[in-house]
Formats: structure tokens, sequence, C-alpha cells
């Protein structure tokens, strides 16, 4: 089985508060929109429909579902869109008022038109939405059914399942498949994925896509923790990665020492605060888990990174060896060549630019074989699909940076998933804040544990991560839909709402 997804699709750029309910809608509407446009009937169109299915229309509102089909069929891409423009365009939608659909085609519409059905549960996927185009008589003029899979990826009804068009030529299956790779190429995990990448873009795309996504991770973390009040929504949750920021800052002034272990659950509640907000946020894989991979990335960079910079022979708090090229691409893909760098500062941040490339290409190779072979859907399941997977990639991507072989980072990976098995997707309210936004800080930690437990191993564990991949897809198919993303389990019906 094919199992690789690009990085630039499991790290797409997009918006809060959900990679499912959000992104993926808001992908579909605009897919439908474009259909109609290049089947040449959008100009029969009168009015346009959405039937939100299951998950979807369980927890649609807290999710802000349908303000993202709005923005969709208005033409708007989670990419490139203003958080500000899908923010309550459904909610605030005034009767009567024209939409333009794909940005040129008016047509009437109202909320109404957007169909809430809970009950109803389409056999493809838990997150399933219908979109109807209408004529002047009311016939229909297209119809298309699209499910909402997990990490804001869609699929069309009638599809068959497929996880990237593109052949890549270092393909795996299994996280066996995958090792076995490495050694007969002697490769790290990092670069079957980096190969696999420039199959499509040529060296200099690939490190500067990754450098981009970083970037958005980066500024999510900074927006979330300078900002304050209280996010949308009726448990009126108080922000409270700025006000942790100002007390780190003031405890490390006056103690003249950092708290590294502080500072990654602050980065983790930033960026799933800014993700409550609807603000622009990295998928990692999903949005409902986006915290955990930049948290982890950004306590490397900010607290770990220099360990290891600056000489071929630096050595990191665990004794491996590290130097330029095994903390990037090699010495010939950097910024700019090593020797042409003199100022240490910009060195510093070439090596560091290299390392957290190396990061987010562990963490996709392994974010892939989740995908592939079970689930990053928690309305699929459970949030173990989605906080369990990103905990193993941090994990894995934070034990290669720390000069962990292929073997420390599996079983980095196996560690961190395995201790999120049966982990359920419980939203009080439909809404990405409790417990959501904690537990991303919590799994954070438990990425740094596995990796620091992995990197004291040699690599051989009972338990491999196959194992546990097949074994988070079982429990999530004998797990209770009440405990997957519907919020009529768990904390979604123990905890009072007002």
């Amino acid at each position: 089985m094919s199992a690789y997804v690009s990085a630039f699709e499991l790290f797409s750029i997009g918006v809060g508060p959900s990679s499912s309910h959000t992104v993926g809608p808001m992908r579909a509407a605009v897919d439908f929109a474009a259909r109609l446009r290049s089947g040449g009937v959008i100009d029969r169109v009168c009015r346009v429909t959405c039937d939100l299915f299951g998950s979807l229309g369980a927890t649609g509102l807290g999710h802000g579902t349908p303000d993202a089909v709005v923005a969709g069929l208005l033409g708007l891409r989670p990419e490139t869109v203003d958080p500000e423009a899908v923010r309550s365009v459904w909610t605030e939608w005034p009767d009567g008022r024209e939409l333009m659909l794909d940005g040129t085609h008016a047509v009437p519409f109202s909320k109404a038109d957007v169909v809430f059905a809970p009950r109803t549960r389409l056999p493809g996927h838990p997150n399933a939405m219908t979109l109807k185009a209408y004529d002047g008589d009311g016939a229909t003029v297209a119809e298309e059914t699209y499910y909402s899979i997990g990490g804001g990826f869609i699929r069309r009804d009638g599809e068959p399942p497929q996880l990237d068009a593109h052949v890549y030529p270092f393909d795996y299956g299994s996280s066996e498949e995958l090792l076995e790779l490495c050694d007969l190429n002697g490769w790290t995990i990092a670069e079957v994925a980096r190969r696999n990448e420039e199959s499509q873009r040529s060296e200099a795309e690939v490190a500067a896509g990754l450098d981009a996504i970083w970037d958005a991770m980066s500024a999510c973390v900074d927006a979330g923790l300078h900002a304050d009040g209280v996010l949308p929504g009726m448990l009126k949750v108080k922000r409270r990665a700025g006000s942790i920021r100002e007390q780190l800052d003031s405890i490390e002034a006056h103690r003249h020492r950092e708290l590294p272990g502080e500072w990654l659950g602050a980065f983790a509640l930033a960026v799933n605060e800014e993700n409550a907000s609807g603000g622009r946020v990295v998928t990692a894989p999903t949005n409902g888990a986006a915290g955990i991979v930049p948290a982890v990335a950004m306590y490397w960079w900010r607290f770990l990174a220099d360990a290891g910079l600056g000489a071929e022979n630096a050595v990191t708090p665990y004794g491996e060896l590290v130097g330029s090229a095994l903390l990037g691409f090699g010495a010939h893909a950097s910024l700019a060549a090593d020797g042409a760098i003199e100022d240490p500062a910009q060195l510093a941040e070439a090596n560091r630019r290299r390392g957290i490339r190396r990061y987010l290409l562990t963490a996709t190779a392994l974010g892939s074989l989740f995908k592939a072979n079970a689930s990053i859907s928690g309305a699929e399941g459970g949030c173990q699909a989605e906080v369990g997977s990103a905990c193993a990639m941090a994990a894995g991507g934070l034990t290669a940076v720390m000069g962990g072989t292929n073997r420390q980072i599996e079983n980095a990976a196996e560690i961190a998933m395995e201790h999120h098995l049966g982990l359920t997707c419980d939203p009080v309210g439909g809404l990405v804040q409790i417990p959501c936004i904690e537990r991303n800080a919590i799994a954070a930690s438990t990425a740094v544990t596995a990796a620091r437990l992995a990197l004291r191993g040699d690599g051989s564990h009972y338990v491999s991560l196959d194992t546990v991949v097949e074994t988070m897809r079982q429990t999530g198919i004998d797990m209770s839909h009440k405990y997957k993303e519907t919020s009529e389990g768990g904390l979604a019906v123990n905890v009072i709402e007002c």
C-alpha cells in the first residue's frame, strides 16, 4: 500500500478551528463551485444548498462549518483567505442577500440553505456533506457529496480513495518498509521524505516550502503568546498563553535561568488558542492537534538547537554527534553555503532552518503512516487519531534533530502513540477548546518524554510502530460514535456549558 503524503499536504496553511470541520468543508464548497463553472452550468444556478451529516451536523456550529461552507461557495480558499472573512459569514448572513457563487455568479441565499442532519450518517465517512445546485424551476442542476476525511483532506463520493495522485519514487506502506528502505540506501527517514518531495519540486523549492510552513507555525505561536481576551463561543474560555508568557518572562528575568518545560506548554496553548479563535494555523496533521508539532519544534529551536551548532563534531545533551549535514538536507542544501556565512548569528539561523526541515520531513514520513493505515480524523478514530498522531510525529521529529537513529525515531513515535490509544474526542459544546487546548500541551510534553526515552535506548523494542498504528485503527473502529467528535459523550455531556 502506498503511504507517503507530501509535507505540503500534511502541513497545510489554513484557518481554525478545525481541519475536518472548517478547512475540509471549505475546500469541498470551493470544489463544488468550481465544478459548476467548469461544467458550464453555473449560469443556470438559482439556488445552492448544503446538508451537513453526522459529525459535521452534530458539532458544525461550534466548529464554524456553515461559515466555512459559505466562504468556500464564494470561492475563498483556506490557504489564502483572511480569517476575518470566514468568521460569522453564515452566522450573520442577512436573508435575501445574494451569494456570489465562485466569486462571480449571484444567487439568492438564506441561512436555512445550510441544513444540519447529525442523526444521518453516510457510509463513506462520519464527516459527510451534500451540496446541491438548482435552476429557476427547482430542478437539480448538480449534486455532489463530499467526505472530510481529516487534516483538511476531502474525498468526493464516487472517487476511489487516494492519498496523493503523485507516484513517489521511494514509497512504503509500513514503518518496517520505511526502515528497510533507509537501511538499503543508507538514508535517514528525513532523506526518504526529502527525495520524495524533490520528485515534484526542486531542492530549493522544497527547502523554501518547508521554511514557509515553519514561518507560519512560529508566527502562530507568537500571535498566541501575545493575545489575550476570551475565545469565541458560549463557554467564554479565557486565553492563557499570553498571561503564562508574561509570568515566565518575569520569573526568568529574576532567576536568570530558563524554564524550557513550561515554555513548551505555553507554545502549545498559544497555537490552539489561535486555532480556537479561527486564526491562521497550520494543520499538523489536523487543526485540533495543531499545537503539538509547532510547540516541540519551537522547544528545540529555542532551547536545544545551539547544542549542535557551529562544528561538525558538536555533541548534543544525549552524546550524539551533530553537524550541519545531520541537521538538514546536507552541506549543499542551506539558505547559503556554510562557507559563505561568516556571521555567527546567521550561521546559527541557517543551521536551525536545516534542523526544522529535518524535523518536518521526519514528522511527514511518520504522519503518512497514520493517515494511510489508520486515521487522522477525530470523527473516525477519536482524539487518538488527532492528538496521538501529532504526538508521535513530534516525538519522531525531535528524536531526529537530536541525532537519533532511524530506529530510535521509530521507537519514539511508537512510545508517543502507544500512550494515546483509546483517547476519545469529546469537545464540550462542540468547540475545539475544552479539553482540546490543554490536551495539546500535555501531548507536547509526552512527545518530548518519548524522544528522551528513545534516545536513551538503542532503538530496539517489543512493540513496533506498525503494531501501534494497527491497534489505533482497531480501537477507532470499536469506539462508540459518542466519543468521535459528536459531543455526545465524555466531557461533552458531563461538563456544564454555562
